[in-house]
């Protein structure tokens, strides 16, 4: 063995079953990309290699994959201004004022991330932004991701005057004259306005795309299961791949959208797309969607919100749903779906169970899974359970938009009983499922201790005077981390190569200069990401933290 570099750590969590009394590893030796050895710092001095990196005191976890998140729809999604911390609604008026001043003439005022919170009682509607934008078109898109609210410019250049009928579950909200109340729920309304503003510049675009991909290393990525590819995305990935030296700095599994309306040709078209990829990143799976979200109520839930919404499926067919499933299954392409309601929840679990035999046994190896699972009741846990399928969750959903007293929009939606159903991850975790965490940023920051910590805390970390939601499912420290590594790398089929610090896998590693394992989950948060390796090399290093 010549290993090209050795990483040293007073702790390393290996992610795998430690033989009982061996001594804790402390050093790491990596050839070609790959885990060469695993062994004490005396086993260290024995290896000849061309670089040596110690951390001294600081820990070393296999590196942590975010298992559901969004960087090129992100980069559209956060253009303009910033409302994720507007708390009411005079707040958000005053921050698009400053934006539509701030406007070059024949743009559009922007804005996003903002929380349905701020209207209170009131429905969101395009007079409470006009008069602020001063007759510009605007679009705000709300936190889900699955709305917005568009200024009347805006609708009045999208000749959007009355209701539309759409392939999927979506719809020109209009009150009871028939006008367009400005809001606009799920892709296909959010589009009719959308399409018309000006695209951002390809150079751009990349650009936005590389810091971002260096916040994430610097943040403790070293992975991203990148749950869209619109338009344009593989050129950006392309293009970033020639731009820098060694590939990007974290590793992409991609999963293109199939949508209502598509059928077998176009479905095929989709699967032409697996196995696309550069060094660092593949397209590896299809993303699909059962249903919306509670807070606008388009979630699909057995019984209607309290405004007798969220009981459509996103699908209007859901059997045309289920022959999706089967085409992509029956071919051994993986799946993730999008699935936030119990009755959504339901209809997957229904789609795979309802598989032939001779569809399941095509690919047994290809991991299915369900995204969110915000509200599932217990005998849906324990149809989980059977299915096989894996569980996909982002806790800071829950710790950002819901709260203790269910005084929130989400929890008023749902009502008491629905509302603490809510994000079941320890009851999943103790049916046997396998749980990838992940931030769905833009959704939610991508920042992934925050999110290891609120895993734990069923709160927002470092906010210590809050009531937590629903503690009892909390997960463990080791669980949480567990969520980001091993169960990451079992969520995208990829256990074989990855997920633990293991010869023969890959020399991924994330260094902190605390312990997750052991530390506080809200020092835990605050803690300091030292650095990033994919295949062996940095791609993060603060400063002074090796020798």
């Amino acid at each position: 063995m010549n290993p090209d570099v050795i990483i040293l750590a007073d702790t390393i969590h290996t992610m795998e079953d430690r033989t009982p009394g061996s001594p804790a590893p402390q050093a790491v030796a990596v050839q070609d990309g790959v885990i060469a050895a695993v062994g004490s710092r005396d086993d260290a001095e024995k290896w000849p290699a061309a670089e040596v990196i110690d951390f001294g005191a600081a820990v070393l976890t296999p590196g942590l994959v975010d298992c559901h998140i969004h960087p090129v729809f992100g980069l559209e999604l956060t253009r303009g201004c910033d409302l994720s911390g507007a708390t009411d609604l005079a707040e958000v008026r005053a921050l698009l004022r400053a934006e539509a001043a701030a406007t070059a003439a024949g743009d559009w005022v922007r804005g996003w991330g903002l929380d349905p919170n701020v209207f209170g009682t009131a429905a969101a509607h395009r007079e409470l932004i006009d008069d602020v934008v001063s007759g510009l078109p605007c679009l705000i898109r709300l936190f889900d991701g699955h709305s917005a609210l568009a200024s009347s410019r805006a609708l009045e250049l999208g000749g959007v005057t009355g209701p539309r009928k759409f392939d999927q579950a979506s719809e020109v909200v209009c009150d009871g004259s028939g006008r367009p109340t400005g809001l606009l729920l799920e892709a296909a309304a959010i589009e009719l306005v959308a399409q018309l503003m000006p695209a951002e510049p390809f150079q751009e675009r990349k650009a936005r795309l590389a810091e971002l991909f260096t916040q994430f290393s610097r943040a403790g990525l070293t992975g991203a299961h990148v749950m869209d590819c619109g338009e344009g995305s593989l050129e950006l990935f392309r293009a970033l791949e020639d731009d820098m030296d060694g590939g990007l700095p974290l590793r992409l599994r991609i999963s293109p959208w199939c949508m209502p309306g598509s059928g077998e040709e176009d479905w095929r078209r989709l699967a032409e797309q697996i196995g696309l990829g550069g060094r660092r990143w593949e397209v590896a799976g299809i993303k699909l969607f059962v249903d919306g979200t509670v807070d606008n109520g388009t979630a699909w839930l057995f019984e209607p919100d309290i405004y007798g919404e969220s009981v459509a499926p996103f699908w209007p067919r859901p059997e045309e749903y289920a022959a999706a499933v089967r085409f992509f299954a029956g071919r051994g392409i993986p799946t993730a779906t999008h699935a936030i309601g119990d009755a959504g929840v339901a209809a997957v679990l229904d789609a795979f169970e309802s598989l032939p035999p001779e569809v399941q046994s095509v690919a047994p190896e290809a991991v299915h899974r369900i995204e969110h699972l915000e509200t599932v009741p217990d005998a849906l846990i324990e149809r989980f359970s059977r299915a096989g399928l894996v569980a996909s969750m982002q806790p800071t959903h829950c710790t950002h938009y819901s709260r203790a007293d269910h005084r929130d929009n989400w929890s008023t939606r749902l009502g008491t009983e629905r509302a603490n159903n809510a994000w079941r991850c320890a009851d999943l975790r103790a049916a046997g499922t396998t749980l990838g965490l992940g931030s769905d940023w833009p959704i939610a920051p991508f920042e992934p201790l925050p999110i290891l910590a609120d895993a734990q805390l069923r709160r927002r970390s470092g906010h210590r005077d809050e009531q937590p939601v629903i503690p009892g499912q909390a997960l463990t420290a080791l669980q949480a981390l567990e969520g980001y590594t091993s169960h990451a790398a079992r969520a995208a089929g990829e256990w074989a190569v990855s997920g633990s610090i293991t010869v023969g896998k890959r020399a991924d590693f994330t260094v902190f200069d605390a312990d997750p394992l052991s530390v506080a989950p809200d020092d835990l948060a605050a803690a300091q990401v030292l650095a990033t390796f994919v295949d062996g090399r940095v791609q993060h290093l603060a400063v002074g933290s090796a020798r």
